[in-house]
């Protein structure tokens, strides 16, 4: 099991359950409900890769878009 405090911790934001971190690939985004949804993302929020269902990255990519400005720099 993923280690979901430092997950959290070193997150630039968390909506509803999703971890997004801004890293050089891309967006890493962690669903932090179930403890094994992961993806990466660009910052316009296109897929790269991901193990999550189409439901469950539907969801955090809607979630990041809409608050995507709220990001740390």
């Amino acid at each position: 099991m993923p280690d979901l405090k430092k997950i959290s911790d070193d997150a630039d934001m968390i909506v509803c359950g999703f971890a997004y971190k801004k890293t050089d690939e891309g967006i890493r985004v962690f669903d932090l409900n179930n403890g094994t949804g992961a993806a990466v993302m660009t910052a316009e929020g296109s897929l790269i890769e991901t193990n999550m269902d189409d439901i469950e990255f539907s969801i955090a990519q809607k979630h990041y878009l809409s608050n995507a400005k709220y990001m740390e720099a």
